[in-house]
């Protein structure tokens, strides 16, 4: 009986943890450390290995995450996770003048800061957000300048832990602790020595201590900052771990040269001798810099006058000047034509990936970083109007980040051809998966890809600097990467607006099939009318059957008429075999049909989408969507009889890698 009860107990306090995490960076060189960083804005110096979140750019912002989210509390527990981070630091100033500002040990929900500022808020926050809960922001401040708000700190130089605010909670000037005698030394952070830290957060007493020392002492016997703190109440239940970091109208670089953390224990130490060593900017001599400044200037002189030779050479041959406009110099993320030129072998028909009625997609490896992209090429017949809007748009989108999303990365035009530069992913779309592909995908392999779709497109909707709308989420616009996971793809039809306001999209367009019914009534596209294109998507996934077939089938029509007489499982794809879980199953199914609603009020928004895919709450009864007669049936095919004469995005797609754009999207479609 005695060892029953021990058991009981030992299996109710491993349930009771929050999920373990632990890792070890010495350096950030190393092969593996791409994919376990998020940087931002941040850079990893090679071969030195030293993370480099900003240089001495002036209002600059650099993040760097880790790539998991950590489990900060269980929600059968009443205690936060304990933790131990250990890190290095760096913070490099000018050679002359006044550095700023400082770096941040940051606990967020999402690798991703949107709408933060520079300067004081060392990019955490802005004028709109500071000090609100909504945050679920932790940050443990370095910086070097008079703190947010501060007018005792006039030199800078202090450590504070932060709560949702640049407004510190407890903060103290830099410096570290010895015991013989026991006193605080002064401790500089901003002459461009190593520093090391110490974060750590004992969930059990709920109390948060923080430590730094110079690189080669040992950790202090007491701890800088002490704050009382209950986690559970700021932070939710998986949050991501890293560093913030931003200078002003003053800058420094600021570099992380190692780090540690676990939930289990003291986070694992470094070895301080292999950790990489910031660059640091010294003052020259007079006559030094001359003979420097003289060198330096000769290089350039020649590099120069060489690369005109060569320039006018090779493109007077080739015979590919490229006209460039003003405005066209001042877009960022612009790649040369001659680079894509050589990068797809001249658009060579071999490297063709993907065509429709707009133009080509081709695979191309860049010359200069040998990465693999794919560019897709729009002609047109006609010289190109309104384009510095289009460009202009084609930004905003270009600074879209998630995993689930095809990331654009830039573009260029010459003539009449525009090209678009967008992560290459290797399998192709869903639709071809689905519906084309001898191999059928697992229902494992579909759930992870509509759950990854349902992220991308909340953090379109809510978690993104501004609202996202895609207008065109189908399965061909979901493009399936190497590890399988489903990513976003063609923003050719979005559109831009900002929280708290409404669309004044007044266009009707997408594909036929995936358009919400108000859409033919008003043309106004909302993230509802994607929520919609969302629920015939996770019909489409589970049935294996297209939106619209022959003989006027409408997936959504046939699985609510098979739902009501309590036969939806009737509706899955054969070619799973039964393979798979029941209850996840009618999820989907359910899902589907909620997110399809013909009343745009009854549909659920992503955040709630994501958390009935979670198993967070559960699936609301499904109120009546139609009846068994053809009302309904004739009302769609109506609406779709009358969408057939506006124009549409009807694109063909082959083993593309890159979701294609419609010209429609140019012109009338925006």
């Amino acid at each position: 009986m005695n060892s029953l009860a021990l058991l009981v107990f030992f299996f109710s306090v491993i349930i009771d943890q929050a999920q373990s995490e632990h890792f070890l960076f010495e350096g950030f060189s190393g092969s593996d450390e791409k994919g376990r960083l998020f940087p931002e804005g941040a850079s990893i110096l090679k071969p030195n290995g030293a993370l480099r979140l900003t240089n001495k750019t002036r209002n600059a912002i650099g993040h760097a995450f880790y790539s998991k989210a950590i489990q900060m509390f269980n929600t059968t527990s009443p205690n936060s996770t304990s933790f131990s981070s250990y890190f290095v630091f760096s913070i490099v100033p000018p050679a002359s003048g006044q550095g700023g500002f400082g770096l941040a040990f940051t606990i967020a929900p999402s690798y991703q800061i949107a709408g933060a500022k520079p300067g004081h808020y060392l990019g955490l926050f802005n004028e709109s957000n500071n000090g609100k809960e909504s945050n679920h922001i932790v940050a443990v401040e370095f910086d070097t300048v008079r703190g947010y708000n501060e007018v005792s700190d006039r030199n800078g130089n202090h450590v504070g832990i932060n709560i949702n605010s640049m407004d510190s909670n407890t903060s103290k000037p830099a410096g570290y602790i010895i015991d013989d005698p026991l006193k605080v030394l002064d401790l500089d952070m901003h002459n461009s020595d190593p520093i090391q830290a110490w974060v750590e957060y004992d969930g059990t007493r709920k109390v948060m201590n923080v430590s730094v020392s110079p690189m080669w002492e040992s950790k202090p016997m007491e701890p800088l900052l002490q704050l009382h703190v209950d986690l559970t109440q700021i932070v939710k239940e998986f949050m991501y771990v890293g560093f913030s970091a931003a200078t002003g109208d003053t800058a420094s670089s600021h570099y992380i040269l190692g780090w540690s953390f676990s939930t289990t224990g003291a986070a694992p130490l470094l070895n301080l001798s292999r950790l990489p060593m910031p660059p640091v900017d010294k003052e020259s001599s007079s006559f030094q810099f001359s003979v420097i400044a003289l060198i330096v200037s000769l290089s350039v002189l020649i590099v120069i006058l060489s690369g005109i030779l060569i320039f006018l050479t090779v493109h007077k041959r080739m015979g590919r000047f490229e006209s460039l406009e003003d405005w066209e110099l001042e877009c960022p993320h612009r790649f040369r034509y001659c680079d894509l030129y050589t990068a797809t072998k001249g658009f060579k028909d071999s490297e063709i990936i993907g065509a429709g009625g707009f133009g080509i997609v081709y695979k191309a490896v860049m010359p200069s970083t040998g990465n693999e992209v794919a560019v897709k090429k729009i002609s047109r017949n006609n010289p190109f109007q309104g384009l510095k809007e289009f460009i202009a748009e084609i930004e905003s989108l270009g600074r879209l980040r998630h995993k689930n999303l095809v990331n654009l990365q830039g573009w260029c035009k010459k003539k009449n051809d525009l090209l678009l530069i967008y992560d290459y992913i290797p399998n192709g779309s869903l639709d071809s998966l689905l519906f084309h592909s001898k191999n059928s995908l697992s229902w494992e392999q579909r759930l992870n890809i509509v759950k990854g779709i349902a992220s991308g497109l909340l953090y379109l909707h809510e978690e993104w600097e501004q609202v996202v709308i895609h207008r065109d989420v189908k399965s061909s616009n979901v493009l399936i990467d190497a590890e399988m996971n489903g990513r976003l793809g063609d923003f050719g039809l979005a559109r831009l607006y900002d929280h708290g306001i409404n669309s004044h999209t007044t266009n009707v367009v997408g594909t036929i099939g995936y358009i919400a019914p108000e859409l033919a009534r008003t043309g106004r596209a909302s993230t509802s009318s994607d929520v919609f294109a969302y629920g015939v998507l996770l019909l489409e996934v589970a049935t294996g059957r297209r939106p619209i077939e022959s003989g006027q089938f409408i997936l959504v029509d046939w699985v609510v008429e098979c739902q009501q007489i309590g036969r939806i499982l009737e509706t899955v794809d054969p070619k799973l075999e039964s393979r798979y879980v029941e209850e996840e199953m009618k999820l989907i199914l359910e899902l589907g049909l909620l997110c399809s609603h013909q009343n745009a009020e009854s549909r659920p928004t992503m955040r709630q989408v994501r958390r009935y895919l979670d198993g967070d709450e559960k699936l609301p009864v499904m109120e009546e969507m139609g009846s068994n007669d053809s009302s309904r049936l004739s009302e769609i095919n109506g609406r779709l009889m009358q969408l057939s004469c506006i124009e549409m995005t009807s694109t063909s797609y082959h083993s593309s890698s890159v979701g294609f754009m419609s010209t429609n999207s140019i012109d009338d479609g925006r």
